[in-house]
């Protein structure tokens, strides 16, 4: 990579300043995190896998009119984005309990919820990212009423979008997070999706067997975990086949 001045490392990705004002350079890494940082380890090949699935699914949501930070891709490992001012709240749309929610209310894994569920979690790593009330985010203006009304219509529109999506694909969408950000245009303050739509921030099941195709299976040990995001990328076609063997090979991740 050439030499360019960092602005943020997480877990996932690393955010370099970019080459045109108001852009960054969005790197996706290996590493991969479960329980806030409490577990560690590397999936081979996953930051070429989701930064394609990212782009992927970024430009089909930007396509039915919900604006996102995404530009384009750089490389295998790259993209470009938008300089956003991130709003500090991670957005989780629920349609089948799994996770957090299972714990907390006691309900079955894979029950069918009555309807698709909003969450809202403070995006605060020393505070585990607790689940927070509409009143609390407005009390604290993290957001304002504008801003969440029009937050939550665009995550309802993105789940009808990718639940479909990924229904005629064989995969059932059980739930993921979203990111928002303020983004400057002209005078306006626009609210645009962003940070990732990958396995690493959603819940993938195959419809006919119930495997996960996503992070639960670094979660929980299950094995298996290259071939889950693998098997995201072929049945979304947007990886070659032959690409995707070489991730296979640990020396050819970045090869390809």
């Amino acid at each position: 990579m050439n030499r360019r001045r960092q602005i943020y490392e997480g877990k996932a990705k690393i955010l370099y300043e970019g080459p045109e004002p108001g852009t960054i350079v969005q790197y996706f890494k290996d590493d991969a995190t479960a329980g806030n940082g409490a577990k560690k380890g590397t999936i081979i090949g996953k930051g070429v896998m989701n930064n394609r699935i990212s782009e992927y699914l970024m430009m089909k949501i930007a396509n039915i009119g919900i604006p996102t930070h995404f530009l384009r891709r750089l490389n295998m490992r790259e993209q470009l984005v938008k300089a956003v001012e991130i709003i500090p709240l991670e957005i989780v749309v629920r349609n089948v309990a799994a996770g957090s929610i299972v714990k907390r209310l006691g309900l079955q894994e894979g029950t069918r919820l009555p309807r698709p569920l909003v969450e809202y979690y403070l995006k605060n790593d020393e505070l585990n990212d607790p689940l927070v009330l509409e009143d609390y985010i407005t009390a604290f203006n993290w957001a304002t009423v504008n801003e969440m009304d029009e937050i939550v219509s665009y995550a309802l529109r993105i789940n009808d979008f990718l639940t479909g999506l990924f229904l005629g694909i064989g995969i059932q969408l059980i739930d993921f997070k979203l990111e928002f950000g303020r983004f400057w245009k002209d005078e306006d303050i626009q609210i645009i999706l962003a940070d990732e739509i990958s396995p690493d921030n959603c819940r993938f099941w195959d419809i006919e067997s119930g495997e996960k195709l996503d992070k639960d299976r670094f979660r929980r040990d299950l094995g298996k975990v290259e071939e889950a995001y693998q098997e995201i990328a072929r049945r979304l076609k947007i990886l070659p086949e032959a690409n995707i063997e070489v991730l296979k090979n640990k020396e050819g991740v970045e090869s390809i």
